[in-house]
Protein backbone atom coordinates (compact mmCIF):
# COMPACT_ATOMS: atom_id res chain seq x y z
CA UNK A 1 0.00 0.00 0.00
CA UNK A 2 1.05 3.52 -0.50
CA UNK A 3 1.19 6.38 2.23
CA UNK A 4 -1.10 5.79 4.44
CA UNK A 5 -2.93 7.74 6.18
CA UNK A 6 -5.11 5.95 8.61
CA UNK A 7 -6.59 2.71 9.07
CA UNK A 8 -10.21 2.17 10.15
CA UNK A 9 -10.93 -1.49 10.91
CA UNK A 10 -14.41 -3.69 12.07
CA UNK A 11 -15.19 -7.25 12.36
CA UNK A 12 -18.32 -9.03 11.30
CA UNK A 13 -19.34 -12.47 12.79
CA UNK A 14 -22.08 -14.86 11.30
CA UNK A 15 -22.61 -12.61 8.02
CA UNK A 16 -25.66 -10.72 7.47
CA UNK A 17 -27.88 -12.60 10.30
CA UNK A 18 -24.70 -11.38 12.84
CA UNK A 19 -22.82 -8.29 13.88
CA UNK A 20 -20.24 -6.12 13.26
CA UNK A 21 -18.03 -4.10 15.39
CA UNK A 22 -15.55 -1.04 14.82
CA UNK A 23 -12.64 -1.55 16.75
CA UNK A 24 -12.81 1.57 18.83
CA UNK A 25 -16.59 0.28 19.61
CA UNK A 26 -18.78 3.06 18.41
CA UNK A 27 -20.19 1.11 15.66
CA UNK A 28 -21.59 -1.97 17.49
CA UNK A 29 -24.60 -3.60 15.49
CA UNK A 30 -26.22 -6.75 15.02
CA UNK A 31 -27.30 -7.75 11.44
CA UNK A 32 -30.47 -8.60 9.64
CA UNK A 33 -30.80 -10.25 6.26
CA UNK A 34 -33.36 -7.55 4.78
CA UNK A 35 -35.15 -10.00 3.00
CA UNK A 36 -36.34 -12.48 5.81
CA UNK A 37 -36.34 -9.51 8.17
CA UNK A 38 -39.66 -9.78 10.10
CA UNK A 39 -38.40 -7.38 13.40
CA UNK A 40 -36.33 -4.90 11.57
CA UNK A 41 -33.94 -4.53 14.71
CA UNK A 42 -30.31 -4.28 12.84
CA UNK A 43 -28.93 -2.98 9.91
CA UNK A 44 -27.08 -4.56 6.67
CA UNK A 45 -23.87 -4.44 4.92
CA UNK A 46 -25.65 -1.99 2.26
CA UNK A 47 -26.85 0.10 5.01
CA UNK A 48 -23.52 0.30 6.36
CA UNK A 49 -22.01 1.01 2.67
CA UNK A 50 -24.48 4.16 2.20
CA UNK A 51 -24.10 5.56 5.06
CA UNK A 52 -19.68 5.56 4.37
CA UNK A 53 -20.29 6.63 0.48
CA UNK A 54 -22.54 9.64 1.66
CA UNK A 55 -20.04 10.53 3.93
CA UNK A 56 -17.18 9.89 1.81
CA UNK A 57 -19.13 11.81 -1.22
CA UNK A 58 -20.10 14.75 0.45
CA UNK A 59 -16.71 15.14 2.28
CA UNK A 60 -15.38 15.43 -1.21
CA UNK A 61 -17.60 17.83 -2.71
CA UNK A 62 -17.38 20.13 -0.34
CA UNK A 63 -13.56 19.67 -0.65
CA UNK A 64 -14.41 20.80 -4.16
CA UNK A 65 -16.35 23.79 -3.68
CA UNK A 66 -13.98 25.21 -1.25
CA UNK A 67 -10.99 24.42 -3.42
CA UNK A 68 -13.04 26.83 -6.03
CA UNK A 69 -13.70 29.39 -3.64
CA UNK A 70 -17.41 28.26 -4.28
CA UNK A 71 -19.86 28.68 -0.75
CA UNK A 72 -22.56 25.69 -0.90
CA UNK A 73 -24.59 24.04 1.78
CA UNK A 74 -24.94 20.18 0.76
CA UNK A 75 -26.55 16.92 1.50
CA UNK A 76 -26.10 13.28 -0.21
CA UNK A 77 -28.18 10.60 0.00
CA UNK A 78 -26.65 7.26 -1.37
CA UNK A 79 -29.20 4.50 -2.08
CA UNK A 80 -27.35 1.16 -2.61
CA UNK A 81 -29.34 -1.54 -3.67
CA UNK A 82 -29.06 -5.20 -3.52
CA UNK A 83 -29.47 -6.49 -7.25
CA UNK A 84 -29.01 -9.98 -8.98
CA UNK A 85 -26.66 -10.35 -10.95
CA UNK A 86 -27.85 -11.07 -14.66
CA UNK A 87 -24.40 -12.61 -15.61
CA UNK A 88 -24.29 -15.27 -13.08
CA UNK A 89 -26.11 -17.13 -10.09
CA UNK A 90 -24.89 -14.21 -7.81
CA UNK A 91 -25.48 -11.05 -6.63
CA UNK A 92 -24.49 -7.22 -7.11
CA UNK A 93 -24.91 -3.82 -5.29
CA UNK A 94 -26.07 -0.37 -7.50
CA UNK A 95 -25.56 2.92 -6.04
CA UNK A 96 -28.11 5.67 -6.83
CA UNK A 97 -26.53 9.34 -5.08
CA UNK A 98 -28.85 11.89 -4.40
CA UNK A 99 -26.94 15.23 -3.92
CA UNK A 100 -28.45 18.23 -2.63
CA UNK A 101 -26.69 21.75 -3.06
CA UNK A 102 -27.86 24.88 -1.99
CA UNK A 103 -25.53 28.11 -3.26
CA UNK A 104 -25.12 27.44 -6.71
CA UNK A 105 -26.87 27.13 -10.13
CA UNK A 106 -27.69 23.59 -11.64
CA UNK A 107 -25.29 23.63 -14.03
CA UNK A 108 -22.52 24.39 -11.44
CA UNK A 109 -24.14 21.67 -9.42
CA UNK A 110 -23.68 19.06 -11.97
CA UNK A 111 -20.60 20.06 -12.81
CA UNK A 112 -19.55 20.20 -8.85
CA UNK A 113 -20.84 16.19 -8.52
CA UNK A 114 -18.92 14.86 -11.56
CA UNK A 115 -15.66 16.28 -9.96
CA UNK A 116 -16.74 15.27 -6.85
CA UNK A 117 -17.40 11.83 -8.13
CA UNK A 118 -13.75 11.72 -9.76
CA UNK A 119 -12.03 12.70 -6.08
CA UNK A 120 -13.84 10.49 -3.70
CA UNK A 121 -12.31 7.72 -2.75
CA UNK A 122 -15.30 5.36 -2.33
CA UNK A 123 -16.48 6.66 -6.18
CA UNK A 124 -12.55 5.50 -7.83
CA UNK A 125 -12.92 2.06 -5.47
CA UNK A 126 -16.29 1.12 -6.96
CA UNK A 127 -15.52 3.02 -11.05
CA UNK A 128 -16.22 0.07 -12.74
CA UNK A 129 -17.19 -1.97 -10.40
CA UNK A 130 -20.81 -0.91 -9.89
CA UNK A 131 -23.41 1.49 -11.20
CA UNK A 132 -23.39 4.44 -9.77
CA UNK A 133 -25.54 7.25 -10.91
CA UNK A 134 -25.33 10.68 -9.77
CA UNK A 135 -28.44 13.05 -8.98
CA UNK A 136 -26.96 16.25 -8.30
CA UNK A 137 -30.34 18.67 -6.90
CA UNK A 138 -30.38 22.45 -6.63
CA UNK A 139 -31.72 23.23 -3.34
CA UNK A 140 -32.20 23.70 0.15
CA UNK A 141 -31.00 20.67 2.50
CA UNK A 142 -32.47 19.23 5.21
CA UNK A 143 -31.48 20.52 8.49
CA UNK A 144 -29.67 17.51 11.10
Amino acid sequence: MSNILFTSAATAKNGRDGHVKSDDGIINLNLVHPAGNETGAGSNPEQLFAAGYAACYDGALNYIAKEKMTPIISETTAEVSFLKDEFDDGFKIGVALTIKIEGVSPEEAEELAEEAHQLCPYSKATRENIEVVLKPRVGKSEPS
